[in-house]
């Protein structure tokens, strides 16, 4: 039991490391002062880096996926997109850090577009997927490969925040919402049922 508890703080410690300075910042030995521990107490639990990091982004996704898109799933196509989109900003733009790592950054088992994807592996893209099939069998979206279009619709969010991120959009938080929210209208807007 002992164990299981150090585990978790060496977990915790190096996820609380990496929301705030970044995946770079996440050393063994540092991960184990903030835990409280010795470094070898942190190679016991993690043989390496790089499992340390695959439990913090297992720990991340989980954490992610407790409660995104779950609140307004009987709510309107318009209502449930703009949830859905405020979800994925509130966590981007709250956690840039943890965004980066799990989204972008490049990672062994990070998950891969189609499979993980079409399977349920990703929990950002998983609420948006289901609603884009909600909506094809309501029949407000014209008929097509779900999946493609979760993807068309989710991929200029992101890329819009790596944008915003990197200090590429010269406008306010406020501003950038409502350019992402007006992004994803127009795609939306294509994909729509005639």
């Amino acid at each position: 039991m002992a164990d299981q508890g150090t585990g978790e703080r060496i977990a915790s410690a190096a996820l609380a490391i990496l929301v705030e300075e970044g995946a770079q910042a996440v050393t063994m030995r540092r991960v184990a002062a903030a835990a409280g521990v010795t470094p070898m107490a942190t190679y016991r639990h993690f043989p390496n880096r790089e499992t340390l990091l695959r439990s913090v982004a297992e720990a991340g996704l989980a954490e992610l996926a407790q409660d995104w898109g779950k609140h307004v799933e009987a709510a309107d196509m318009n209502t449930r997109l703009e949830s859905l989109l405020t979800d994925f900003l509130d966590f981007a733009l709250g956690k840039p850090n943890l965004y980066t790592f799990l989204l972008t950054d490049r990672r062994e088992a990070a998950r891969r577009f189609p499979e993980d994807f079409r399977s349920g592996g990703s929990a950002a893209f998983n609420p948006v997927y289901e609603a884009v099939q909600d909506w094809m069998r309501e029949g407000l979206l014209r008929p097509d490969d779900p999946l493609e279009v979760t993807l068309a619709l989710t991929s200029p969010a992101q890329g819009l925040v790596q944008q915003y991120l990197a200090g590429r959009m010269a406008l306010s938080e406020a501003d950038f919402r409502a350019l992402c929210r007006r992004t994803v209208e127009r795609v939306l807007n294509g994909v729509k049922a005639p």
